[in-house]
């Protein structure tokens, strides 16, 4: 029991205020906001690795649809359900990572390239760049439930997940878009000043972070707010960032330089290149595996770099080489990696790797 001004209060009668005022409190800041700032770099780039990658093949398995282009993929843990996204097709294949076989081939999706399953949501959004909108699917029931129309050509995809906010790469459209998944609707516009690569979300700064490939910097987000709070211009030797992916608990960003072929390391705390790696050429999608460390980068070149981290620096294991291999994907469970492949043999195929020290 409490006192409050002589009346007796059953303790248990705070709880419900407690409750709302935890529901109702602020999301927290974005902590990379800051003036403008140049991260520079002048080492030298080491030599590319001549070995070949710790992979092993294990199987092809046929994929629907026409044999043409792929572009990223978005793995639902929790299911097991990998959604794919076969741009020349215009379908989103779903694939169970656990049963090894597809589940669901979805038409409705014009030149698709961005997608991103959000387990909070239920749903998976995809870019269909051909009818300049973001197509939602319900992510257990695979029908679509709704289509955001807006971006010129929308391409990577991120979430936010104290805001509830989707944010959409808007790439010749020099744009991000922000989705409420409540509603289906378009909430805001940002300027980027420059074309949208790949757009990501930092758990530990609580910021999105998007490659604006062509001023050559990063744009911070502040997704409480929808305005960039900062930007990162970064050194020509990583040149024309598209692809990204943060690897927050470690607070290091890896930033794939389309036209230099080359992998930045970014310092999320100091802001300043760590490292500077080659890459096949042309990069495009980036995969990390958080236990084994491991970082694949996947360029239209048809190399799959490989590497691992430790100590907070990148080590190369070597290149894995398939054809227009430019998109990758990795099982955190089993450590199997995704590699969807336009034509073998005339056919589209989406082929599994595992890590030769990782076999039974």
């Amino acid at each position: 029991m409490r006192h409050e001004e002589g009346i007796l209060m059953p303790a248990f009668w705070l709880i419900p205020l407690i409750l709302v005022a935890a529901a109702q409190a602020p999301p927290a800041p974005c902590t990379l906001a800051g003036p403008p700032i140049e991260a520079h770099w002048s080492a030298a780039i080491p030599p590319a690795s001549t070995a070949e990658a710790p992979l092993r093949v294990v199987t092809d398995v046929p994929l629907p649809g026409s044999a043409s282009r792929f572009d990223y993929q978005s793995l639902e843990p929790t299911s097991g359900r990998l959604f794919i996204s076969h741009m020349g097709a215009g379908q989103l294949v779903v694939f169970d990572v656990r049963a090894g076989k597809v589940i669901g081939n979805l038409d409705g999706f014009p030149t698709v390239t961005g997608v991103l399953a959000v387990p909070a949501e239920h749903r998976a959004y995809a870019s269909a760049a051909g009818d300049h909108a973001v197509v939602v699917v319900h992510d257990s029931t695979l029908q679509i439930v709704a289509r955001v129309p807006g971006p010129r050509f929308p391409d990577g995809i991120a979430y936010a997940p104290a805001e509830r906010r989707v944010f959409v790469s808007d790439e010749s459209g020099r744009r991000d878009f922000v989705i409420d998944p409540t509603t289906n609707t378009v909430v805001a516009q940002i300027e980027l000043g420059g074309e949208a690569g790949n757009t990501q979300y930092d758990a530990g700064s609580h910021c999105v972070i998007v490659a604006v490939q062509t001023a050559n910097h990063l744009a911070v987000i502040d997704p409480a707010t929808a305005t960039i709070v900062r930007r990162i211009t970064l050194d020509q030797v990583v040149g024309y960032p598209h692809g990204v992916y943060v690897d927050a608990p470690n607070r290091l960003a890896f930033i794939a330089g389309e036209e230099s072929g080359t992998l930045g390391v970014l310092d999320l705390r100091t802001l300043q290149l760590r490292q500077v790696l080659p890459l096949g050429s042309d990069p495009d999608v980036l995969a990390f595996d958080p236990e084994l460390k491991r970082l694949y980068v996947a360029a239209e070149s048809g190399i799959v770099a490989v590497f691992e981290e430790r100590n907070g620096a990148l080590v190369q294991l070597g290149w894995y080489r398939a054809p227009k291999a430019h998109s990758v994907a990795v099982d955190p469970a089993t450590h199997r990696v995704y590699l969807p492949l336009a034509n073998v043999s005339g056919r589209p195929v989406l082929r599994v790797l595992v890590p030769k020290e990782n076999e039974p």
